[in-house]
C-alpha cells in the first residue's frame, strides 16, 4: 500500500482535467451522427483493448484481487451511467455550460470524503472548494428556460461522478490503475454488449457503421478517456479525495478554451471571471499541497 503523495496526485488530476474536457469534446462533434450507446461501447472497448495486454504482459490476472470485485463492479456500473449522462447532455448544451453544471461534484466529494472516507477537510480546502464554486456559477450563467430538462443531465453526472470518486477512492489503494481500468474496461462490455443486442431499436441504441472522419474520432476518443481515468486513478492512489476536489474545478477553464477552439463558443465577461477564479482557487491548492509536502518532508528528515 504506497502513502499519500498529494503533489503528484494534483498533478495527475491536473492531466486529467486537460484531458477528460478533449474527450468530451470527442463525444459532443460525434454526438450527432453517431448513436449514443456507439460512443460508449467505443469508449470502453478501447480501454479494454489498450489495457487488458499491458495486464497480461505484466503477468498479472484480469481476476479482482480478493475482496474488490464488488466495488469495481459498482465503480464500472457508476463510470457508464456517467458517461452516459455527460455524452447526452452534449447534444443540449455546449461543452462549458455542461462541464460547469456538472461541477457541483467536487463540492459533493468533499462532503462524502469527510463523512464517509473520514478524511481530514481543513478550512484552507472548504474555502477553495467555496471560492471554486462561485466561479463555476459565474462561468455557467444558467437559463434552463432555454435549454429545458437536458440543463438537469450534469446534474445527475455530478452526483454518479461523486459517487465514482469515492469507491475508486477506497479500492485505488489496493490495486494499480492499468489494472483496475482493464478490469472495468471488460466488465463494461459484458455489461453493454447484451444490452446492445437486447433493444436493437431503442434509440440511442441502433447503431450503423460510422464514416471513416468519425471512426478516427471514435479511437481518439477511446484513447483520451482511457488516459483520463488512468491519471484519475492515479491521482487517487497518491492523495485524498478531499485534496483534489478543488483541483477538478480546472476542467472548466480548460473544456472553456476547448470549447471555444472547436465550437466557437466563447465565454463573456462574468464567464472569464470565473475562469479566472477557478484557476486561482486551484493553483492555490497547488501551491499550499507543495509546501505542506516539503514540509512533512523536512520534518521527517530531521526526525531520523
Amino acid at each position: 500500500m504506497s502513502q499519500d503523495r498529494p503533489f503528484l496526485g494534483i498533478l495527475l488530476m491536473l492531466g486529467f482535467c486537460v484531458l477528460a474536457p478533449l474527450g468530451d469534446a470527442m463525444a459532443k462533434v460525434l454526438g450527432g451522427t453517431v448513436a449514443l450507446m456507439g460512443l460508449i461501447c467505443v469508449r470502453f472497448g478501447v480501454q479494454a483493448i489498450l489495457l487488458t495486454p499491458l495486464v497480461l504482459l505484466r503477468g498479472q490476472s484480469l481476476r479482482p484481487p480478493a475482496g474488490t470485485f464488488p466495488k469495481i463492479l459498482l465503480r464500472t456500473c457508476l463510470h457508464i451511467a456517467g458517461v452516459a449522462l455527460m455524452f447526452s447532455s452534449l447534444r443540449y448544451l455546449p461543452l462549458a455550460d455542461a462541464l460547469a453544471i456538472a461541477f457541483v461534484m467536487p463540492f459533493i466529494m468533499l462532503i462524502l470524503g469527510h463523512f464517509v472516507l473520514h478524511e481530514v477537510v481543513g478550512p484552507h480546502r472548504i474555502w477553495a472548494c467555496a471560492i471554486g464554486f462561485v466561479g463555476t456559477l459565474f462561468v455557467i450563467q444558467p437559463n434552463f428556460a432555454a435549454v429545458g430538462w437536458p440543463a438537469l443531465l450534469p446534474l445527475g453526472v455530478a452526483v454518479v461522478f461523486a459517487l465514482f470518486m469515492l469507491v475508486t477512492r477506497q479500492i485505488a489503494k489496493s490495486i494499480d490503475a492499468v489494472h483496475l481500468q482493464a478490469i472495468s474496461g471488460l466488465q463494461a462490455l459484458v455489461i453493454l454488449i447484451p444490452l446492445l443486442i437486447a433493444f436493437p431499436n431503442v434509440p440511442g441504441f441502433d447503431l450503423s457503421w460510422p464514416a471513416q472522419t468519425d471512426v478516427i474520432l471514435l479511437l481518439i476518443l477511446g484513447v483520451l478517456g482511457t488516459i483520463a481515468h488512468l491519471m484519475m486513478t492515479g491521482s487517487l492512489r497518491y492523495a485524498p479525495a478531499s485534496t483534489l476536489a478543488p483541483m477538478q474545478y480546472l476542467e472548466i477553464p480548460f473544456g472553456t478554451a476547448i470549447g471555444w477552439l472547436i465550437f466557437k463558443d466563447l465565454p463573456n465577461g462574468l464567464a472569464a471571471l470565473g475562469i479566472c477564479i477557478t484557476i486561482s482557487a486551484g493553483l492555490y491548492i497547488i501551491l499550499r499541497e507543495q509546501r505542506l509536502s516539503q514540509l512533512e518532508a523536512s520534518q521527517s528528515e530531521a526526525s531520523q
